[in-house]
């Protein structure tokens, strides 16, 4: 509001030059409480805080804050008729006499005032000027922080919180679309919290604005801090979060046909599979003999009841229990389709080396004729052999793999240069025959 009033009290009387200069400080000082005062009395808080039903901290504040205005009032008013009188005495003269000169310095510098007593209600006691300018100060700085900490509390929650209820209605009307509603969905329940708490938390932001009020540190000026929005941040934090679930809900039923119908072509292709194994163990068992043939698995009849659970979700729009269960589906039919590869695979391992087999006894024979030797009696004795036992049901794989093995060698070594080693290969470094070293690695 200003400095404090004239000089201290005490000390020789003041002349005519100091007691101008008082007089002027003081009425500079009651300008500024004057206008100070009726700036507070029409601040936009101070009417809220007069209108509102206040609770709990702002009504026992308030309290406090009522008195101190009345007070300031009370001593404004002292300060006024004080002042006024100072100057009466002091007049126009400009030479007052040393007795005027005296008084004025009692009532200006000494405890000239009376005014009630700020803490014996009912008493009245005498101060200085400076003294009750100060008091006055501090009463005012006061009652400012109480009325401007009300107003910024009720000037930043009450709007954001109606902005946050409004968009919590807008994603209750879409959940309620989906069918998240309480008891049946966990966002449902979490709605109706975020609704409860929003509620009440405006109801306790009207009616009690400073226990939503943090200082700030330190000697700052009146008014100085911010709306406390912890409550109103959490309760935020909690509708993004069921946004974000009713978003995933939707995105659901817009995608739901689409992923059922992969589903049913996953599942049908991993049935297709295990049927062509069970086809080939039965086809491996009739032409394969002494090989173990790994057992095929049945349909997957527990993801098809999981699969019409999902359908049966999608016709009665029930997608908050729709979308967990189809992500679990997805990940599960995948998986099934891998397992019957797998399973087909294993089961036909035997019919694929019965076919190397055959190919590398034909490859063997037709190297054996490019150089002429296919017709050798004990190639020819050995062919047969393994012909006959990769070409007969069943077939002894472990048998026709050694008769294949056997005749090889026999080619090898009728492929051999005189004096050679028995893999064709010749002791020197040009091959026998002048037959190049790849026709005989061929046998390898």
């Amino acid at each position: 509001m200003g400095d404090d009033g004239a000089a201290e009290p005490g000390g020789p009387v003041m002349d005519r030059e100091e007691v101008d200069r008082a007089l002027a400080r003081l009425g500079a000082e009651h300008e500024a409480v004057e206008t100070s005062l009726y700036a507070l009395q029409d601040h936009a808080g101070r009417r809220l805080l007069e209108g509102a039903e206040l609770t709990g901290v702002t009504k026992e504040r308030w309290a406090r804050t009522e008195e101190a205005v009345s007070l300031l009032w009370t001593y404004f008013d002292a300060f006024t008729a004080a002042l006024d009188s100072a100057r009466g005495l002091r007049g126009e003269s400009r030479w007052p006499v040393p007795g005027d000169l005296a008084e004025l310095t009692a009532r200006l510098r000494g405890p000239a005032v009376a005014v009630p007593a700020a803490d014996n209600p009912g008493s009245v006691e005498r101060i200085t000027l400076a003294e009750l300018v100060a008091r006055m100060n501090a009463w005012y700085a006061r009652a400012l922080d109480t009325v401007a900490a009300a107003d910024s509390v009720w000037s930043a929650l009450p709007a954001r919180i109606d902005m946050l209820s409004a968009e919590l209605q807008r994603i209750r009307s879409l959940a309620h679309s989906v069918g998240v509603r309480p008891g049946e969905h966990p966002a449902g329940d979490e709605l109706e919290q975020v609704t409860a708490e929003l509620t009440a938390l405006r109801a306790e932001v009207v009616a009690d604005p400073l226990a939503f009020w943090v200082p700030a540190g330190g000697s700052s000026a009146p008014g100085g801090g911010r709306p406390d929005t912890v409550r109103y941040d959490r309760a935020a934090r909690a509708l993004e979060d069921v946004r974000r679930e009713i978003d995933a809900v939707l995105q659901v039923r817009q995608d739901a046909e689409q992923r059922l119908m992969r589903l049913r072509d996953v599942l049908s292709r991993a049935d297709r599979t295990l049927a062509e194994a069970r086809a080939a163990r039965g086809e491996v068992l009739a032409k394969i003999a002494a090989f173990e043939v790994p057992a095929v698995s049945g349909p997957p009849t527990a993801l098809y009841e999981q699969l019409a659970l999902a359908a049966e979700h999608r016709r009665h729009a029930r997608w908050h229990r729709l979308s967990p269960l189809l992500e679990s589906l997805e990940e599960r039919a995948d998986e099934e389709l891998e397992r019957a590869r797998a399973s087909l695979t294993a089961v036909t391992a035997p019919l694929a080396v019965r076919a190397e087999l055959r190919g590398r006894l034909d490859a063997y024979r037709a190297r054996l004729a490019r150089h002429g030797a296919a017709d050798d009696p004990l190639l020819a004795e050995r062919y047969d052999a393994a012909r006959r036992l990769l070409w007969s049901a069943p077939c002894d794989l472990r048998a026709a793999e050694q008769a294949v093995q056997r005749y090889r060698e026999a080619a090898l070594e009728v492929l051999a240069p005189p004096g050679g080693p028995a893999d064709g290969r010749p002791t020197g470094g040009e091959p026998a025959g002048g037959e190049p070293a790849g026709g005989r690695e061929e046998f390898r």
